[in-house]
């Protein structure tokens, strides 16, 4: 694991999209009901050190999908809002690398370490930190500022949406992906503005 830099550093926002709320206020349980609190911590601690966002919209193209850039659910959650000049990535399956300009855009700003956020842990989220893993990038999935929910098996057997997060990120952790905590990450920052004041 390379230290994290802010000129080679960049925050990953995967679908932070309002189509959660109504998926939400289907009774569908979920973990994680802090992770938006978190990202939006992480996001302004990226702004802070001059550090890269990089916005990831999922755009359905299934008919009756809350995704599609056509319903309400397309637009991005108002807490994690692009501000002018950070790149939006429209997808339109799991990993943000497929059909898109993803991975040429982090060549041409020079983004060596992905620190990825957003939903869903099991879906999106993980197959973009796979192919990023074995793209060679430096990839960070933060546990805490990640979600997902509760999923029924081919069997009919329910799997609670924590346990399902956990699994998968059993499934990265050191073979993918380092997982960490938001606190980890803005620790690393702030030892970073300190060894720059220290140096100057």
């Amino acid at each position: 694991m390379r230290p994290l830099s802010a000129a080679s550093a960049a925050l990953i926002v995967v679908d932070v999209q309002k189509a959660w709320d109504e998926i939400e206020a289907t009774g569908s349980p979920r973990n994680n009901p802090h992770a938006l609190a978190q990202i939006v911590k992480l996001m302004n601690a990226f702004r802070d050190a001059g550090a890269s966002l990089i916005h990831i919209r999922h755009a359905s193209h299934q008919p009756h999908s809350p995704f599609r850039p056509d319903r309400p659910g397309y637009a991005v959650k108002d807490e994690v809002c692009e501000w002018p000049g950070e790149p939006v990535i429209v997808k339109h399956v799991n990993s943000a690398f497929i059909g898109t300009k993803f991975e040429l855009l982090l060549h041409e700003i020079s983004v060596k370490t992905l620190v990825i956020v957003g939903a869903t842990t099991n879906h999106c989220v993980e197959t973009t930190a796979r192919m990023a893993g074995n793209m060679a990038f430096d990839v960070r999935l933060v546990e805490d500022a990640t979600w997902t929910f509760d999923r029924v098996g081919p069997h009919g057997d329910r799997h609670v949406a924590e346990d399902v997060h956990r699994m998968t990120l059993a499934n990265l952790h050191d073979e993918f992906a380092e997982i960490v905590l938001t606190r980890d990450i803005i620790r690393e920052f702030d030892n970073m503005r300190t060894a720059v004041a220290f140096a100057s």
